[in-house]
């Protein structure tokens, strides 16, 4: 008997079709700091989510919002925003990591929001799409707010193309402020079954473009507050 060795871009779809199969049981990955390329698998006893229809903003992210200081795109800048993302002092974006998602991003599963200022990327996230399911893997910001904008674009985005669970895996003091909760994996795993639903063919994250600008994201942040 012989044994078939897999190539390199043949391993990569493997573990890819397992991060998407993890997110389908409400498991995630986590990459062990550099420079280790493995992957740790995560399933906490609690959970973090950002209601769509629960998002906070400020009165000041809102005027932010409206000053039209930054310019927000949609999987312009990908690759830019994983490493804004893995720009700290400890990351679990190792390159296994990376690799899984920008080739994920290729197949149209992962998707990225970018904030530019003066044509300069200052912040931005990026998370993957199932069926009505968003699940945000991370964000970062390289000027007061950049990170808060991307968010509001994002849940804006979210809400108009039907999505339903907006997971952010973990809660923090940022997060919180905007309308981020933790939720026990019971609720999170009946959440998650209702977003995924039988729909796991398209894409709903691409059937609308972006918000043309942060006045509209403000406006309609405000009809619904």
């Amino acid at each position: 008997m012989t044994r078939s060795r897999q190539s390199p871009d043949e391993d990569l779809g493997n573990l890819c079709q397992l991060v998407l199969a993890s997110y389908e049981v409400g498991m995630f990955p986590m990459g062990e700091e550099e420079p280790s390329r493995d992957v740790l698998w995560y399933y906490p006893k609690k959970r973090g989510i950002l209601p769509i229809d629960g998002f906070r903003a400020s009165r000041r992210l809102l005027r932010t919002l409206r000053s039209e200081r930054f310019a927000v795109t949609m999987n312009r800048a990908f690759g830019l925003v994983i490493d804004g993302c893995a720009e700290r002092e400890y990351t679990w974006i190792n390159t296994t990591i990376r690799s899984i998602y920008c080739a994920l991003h290729r197949d149209r599963h992962a998707h990225s929001l970018e904030v530019w200022q003066n044509e300069t990327l200052v912040g931005g996230t990026y998370g993957v799409a199932i069926g009505r399911a968003f699940f945000g893997e991370s964000m970062f910001f390289r000027r007061p707010d950049a990170s808060k904008v991307a968010l509001a674009f994002l849940v804006d985005h979210l809400k108009r193309t039907g999505f339903r669970l907006l997971d952010t895996q973990f809660t923090s003091r940022h997060l919180q402020s905007l309308g981020g909760i933790e939720i026990k994996r019971t609720t999170y795993l009946k959440l998650l079954g209702q977003a995924l639903g039988t729909e796991r063919t398209g894409n709903r994250f691409l059937s609308q473009p972006l918000a043309e600008s942060g006045a509209v994201v403000a406006q309609r942040i405000n009809q619904t507050s």
